[in-house]
């Protein structure tokens, strides 16, 4: 997990999700009547060092089970490892991971699900600007030089297609990029109607400050922003926010109140400052603690842990989660996609307590989790 870098505060926020995990399951007599010992290492946010420590967890440590990283740039680097030993993988937020490997075991903990993740990541964007009237004609795509990026790009231009959209500006930038306001002058300068960016959160916060700095005059602005649903960043952009429509997962809306969910932030929140990680704590930990209770229903439901009766037993049986229930396709992804859009409004100042309702951030698509309509063109939301 990367508990330094550039994805540490990610990363310290999910360990924290799975050692609540951790502490409830041998408070309940562990599994497979078996104390419960998560061993983890810091892989710096550092694609490279990840093979040698899942060779070590795997071959040193000899674990039973194997949960991934966070994130496709550093899940990817995993999966040779694990297909060599036969694990069971249980990844955590990778973008289309198993699409090279086709690997039977692997199953992802994220809502870009379906057959084809990439294009289901920013599919709602897509059908939200679609609906406008007038429909916008143009989209700029923007990425990072990265695989999570790359990936959902990819998917991004299969759905301006889709939608009867052309797409007029299409690059990517280095990771290493800090000054963002020439790529944001390059984008408005070829004045498309809708912009959408794949950005990791450093990136998407240089982003955010640069469209409001030029003044981008796009319709529509948002989309694949990571980084935009965590309570530090919220609070560091503020009003630059406002009309921003992004891609979340979760959020304290009464649509997506699943069993268990609450108490779970409870305790999470209570040890969030000891830690040192996010205050609210709704993006990531809450499906981080999905993942072992998958891990754990699945070990429970095969009585083994062979892997190959694990993997049986996921595939064949709908898991109970506190993020709702979930059904595995053949791929390991979500049988369904739930990504949803969010719009920011009326957000004031930095503080905390407007986060802690949905007030301030409305679920626009998909219809079956919406607690309002979209705010379009962008610039009305920026009022």
């Amino acid at each position: 997990m990367g508990l330094t870098g550039g994805i540490a505060a990610s990363g310290k926020a999910a360990l924290l999700g799975m050692k609540i995990w951790e502490e409830e399951i041998n408070a309940k007599g562990g599994l497979l009547g078996r104390p419960v010992q998560l061993i983890y290492y810091d892989d710096q946010s550092n694609p490279a060092t990840v093979p040698g420590i899942f060779t070590k967890l795997l071959e040193v440590d000899k674990v039973d089970l194997v949960t991934g990283d966070y994130g496709t740039n550093l899940l990817a680097p995993a999966m040779p490892v694990v297909i060599q030993h036969n694990m069971t993988f249980f990844s955590l937020f990778g973008l289309d991971v198993n699409r090279e490997f086709q690997y039977p075991r692997y199953f992802s903990m994220q809502p870009v699900g379906g057959p084809d993740p990439p294009s289901a990541f920013s599919k709602g964007f897509f059908e939200i600007a679609a609906a406008q009237n007038p429909k916008p004609q143009t989209v700029a795509i923007i990425a990072g030089d990265a695989e999570f990026p790359r990936n959902a790009a990819e998917g991004a231009r299969k759905n301006a297609k889709d939608a009867g959209i052309k797409v007029i500006y299409d690059k990517t930038y280095p990771p290493t990029t800090t000054d963002y306001t020439p790529i944001v002058r390059a984008i408005d300068s070829t004045n498309p109607d809708v912009v959408i960016s794949f950005s990791y959160p450093p990136d998407a916060v240089g982003m955010v400050r640069a469209a409001n700095e030029v003044g981008l005059k796009a319709k529509m602005f948002g989309g694949g922003l990571v980084g935009l649903q965590y309570a530090t960043i919220k609070q560091q952009l503020g009003p630059q926010l406002n009309g921003i429509i992004n891609y979340d997962f979760w959020e304290p809306a009464k649509t997506l109140n699943f069993p268990g969910v609450d108490e779970f932030l409870k305790k999470y929140q209570a040890r969030a400052a000891s830690e040192g990680v996010d205050p609210l704590g709704y993006y990531l930990p809450p499906f981080a603690y999905a993942n072992l209770q998958v891990l754990q229903q699945a070990v429970e439901g095969a009585k083994s842990l062979d892997q190959d009766k694990i993997a049986e037993y996921l595939r064949s049986h709908t898991m109970k989660t506190i993020v709702g229930d979930i059904e595995y396709g053949p791929n390991g992804e979500w049988k369904e996609a739930r990504v949803m859009q969010v719009q920011f409004h009326d957000v004031k100042g930095s503080d905390l307590e407007q986060w802690k309702t949905d007030e301030k951030q409305t679920i626009v698509w998909p219809d079956k989790y919406a607690t309002g309509k979209v705010v379009y063109p962008y610039g009305d939301a920026k009022k």
